[in-house]
Parts: structure tokens; C-alpha cells; sequence
């Protein structure tokens, strides 16, 4: 199977890139090294990668899915409070419009497509463990246009004949993890003295799904998923942020310096994946401890980030 994966010089992008690569599958990447955060990171992510610098919006799509079998649909534009505003654009056009003419391309070439979507189109979801029959309701632009993804990949399956499975990530986290968000600057922090800005008053809970687990879920995905089907990729730990940062602490053997705000616009109170699907249907479960997994990102920080 040869296998193309956008997004692939992004956190997950590159983690599923190295991990294809590595097993022997014929894959490539494709990225657009925008600069929602600094592309030196995304170049760093790609280092000894082959990874074609793109943009899916203006790319020739017939020639870059000939002689694909399946695409890993990774690629999008992140982060819950920045699709507020004007920003909003590029949430249109990077989740959206992208999205829509990889599908259609895809349905054409025959092409099966597994693709990002997020927790967050559930927003403050009616019932937890939240399993993916609940309603979805967001509470923020960004998971508004996840879900019109979904909705895209239906149409196009109906329309076209696309082949897609879709996959709602529940905050994935661990080394590469952008900057934006709480994990990555949390540690930083750790790591270099500063303070760290905390938005709310740290009761608000994740399932924190750690990113081999979340790549182990989209191979699975690919490999045994059904045709229009859905799947939480979700952690089997729930924890507030006060509990994410006194276990960062040990993990780090230093004390935080917080800087406390109020609630972020869009953020939802809690995160609980229902993964029984996910387990049922692709034999996948989250296995690695959350104490586990912030340590292999702390490693990865503290390699990075020269004390203060």
C-alpha cells in the first residue's frame, strides 16, 4: 500500500510519517509549513522526512494522488480560541475548503482517505463517557468546521463514491506537541523559570490521549475502519489541569510559577472519550499512563529549553 499523509511535518503528521516509514510502508508527505506557529518547528518535525512542501489548496491533487492507495488526512488548522475573529479565514480555507478538495480528488482517484476530525465538535457534551452517537454541539468556529469536515466526507461518499473514516482526537499531547498548547507551555515553563499562563481556575478535565496511542488508532483506522464510520481516539485517563500540573511537577522535580486568567472562549469544561467503539471495531486502546507520557514529552522540552 503506498500512503500519503498531510499535515506531515505537524505534531501528529510527523509522529504517523516516522512511524510508516519506519514499519516499511511506502509513504510520503505532504505539508504547507504555514505559519500559524513557527515553520522551524514544523522543518524540525520533518527532518529526514520526505515531505513535499504544498498547499492542498492550490496543489495539483490528480498528481499527487496518482498511485496512492490511502491518504492520512491530517493536515488542518488548530486551536480553539484563534478561530475567533478574523482568524477565522483560515479555518475556512486550511480545514474547509482543503478538506473539500482532497475528498472530491480522492473520491475520483479511488483513493481511501482517514481524517482528523476533533472532540471538539461535541463541545459541552450531553453525557460523559461521550460517545460518538451523542449530539454534536460546538462551542467554537474551529470544531464548526471539523464537523462540516465530517459532513464533506459524507457528502462525498454519498455523491462520489469517497471512502472515508473520520476520527475525533481527544487533546493528544506528547513531544512535538505545538506550542499553542497547555501541555508544551506548560513544560517550557518548567523548563526555563517563566511563568505559565493558566486559563480558569484548573477544573477543567481532558482525556489525554497520548501520541503513539493517537497514531496507533489512525493506522488502525486505515487498516480495518469501516466505510463512513466514526471513531473516538481517546485516552483511557481523564484529569483536570491541577492534576496535569502536580503530576508535571514531579515528573520535572520543579515547582511552576502560574500566571491565572480567566475561562478561554470556545474551551469546554470536559473531555471524556467513549473508546468502545474504537476498541470494538479496530482492536485499539490508549495504553500509556499519562505520568508516562509527560515524561517523554518533558525529556523532549527539557532537551530543548535552556534553563533560566
Amino acid at each position: 500500500m503506498t500512503s500519503l499523509v498531510t499535515g506531515a511535518a505537524g505534531f501528529i503528521g510527523s509522529h504517523l510519517l516516522e512511524t510508516l516509514a519506519a514499519r516499511g510502508d511506502d509513504v510520503r508527505g505532504i505539508d504547507s509549513f504555514n505559519d500559524y506557529y513557527d515553520p522551524a518547528r514544523k522543518r524540525e518535525n520533518a527532518a529526514g522526512l520526505d515531505v513535499l512542501e504544498a498547499d492542498l489548496l492550490d496543489t495539483d491533487l490528480d498528481e499527487l494522488l496518482d498511485g496512492v492507495d490511502g491518504v492520512y488526512h491530517v493536515a488542518g488548522q488548530p486551536g480553539v480560541r484563534a478561530s475567533f475573529g478574523p482568524g477565522f479565514e483560515h479555518y475556512l480555507d486550511r480545514n474547509v475548503r482543503a478538506s473539500a478538495r482532497l475528498f472530491e480528488a480522492a473520491a475520483g482517484h479511488g483513493v481511501r482517505v482517514v481524517y482528523a476530525s476533533s472532540s471538539s465538535i461535541y463541545g459541552d457534551a450531553e453525557r460523559y463517557p461521550t460517545a460518538e452517537d451523542a449530539l454534536p454541539q460546538p462551542i467554537a468556529p474551529y470544531g464548526v468546521t471539523k464537523l462540516c469536515v465530517e459532513h464533506l466526507a459524507y457528502a462525498h461518499a454519498r455523491t462520489g463514491g469517497l471512502e472515508a473514516v473520520g476520527l475525533r482526537y481527544f487533546t493528544v499531547y506528547g513531544p512535538r506537541q505545538r506550542p499553542d498548547m497547555a501541555f508544551t507551555s506548560l513544560l517550557e515553563a518548567l523548563a526555563s523559570g517563566e511563568q505559565f499562563r493558566l486559563f480558569g481556575d484548573g477544573s477543567v478535565s481532558r482525556s489525554f490521549t497520548f501520541v503513539a496511542d493517537a497514531v496507533a488508532g489512525t493506522i488502525a483506522a486505515m487498516d480495518r475502519g469501516l466505510s463512513g464510520g466514526i471513531y473516538n481516539i481517546g485516552g483511557g485517563e481523564e484529569a483536570t489541569m491541577s492534576d496535569a500540573i502536580a503530576l508535571a511537577e514531579r515528573v520535572a522535580g520543579r515547582t511552576l510559577s502560574v500566571e491565572r486568567h480567566g475561562d478561554a472562549a470556545g474551551d469546554v469544561r470536559r473531555t471524556k472519550a467513549d473508546a468502545s467503539k474504537a476498541a470494538r471495531e479496530l482492536g485499539w486502546r490508549s495504553s500509556t499512563s499519562l505520568a508516562d507520557g509527560l515524561d517523554a514529552q518533558w525529556q523532549w522540552v527539557a532537551a530543548r529549553v535552556a534553563p533560566a
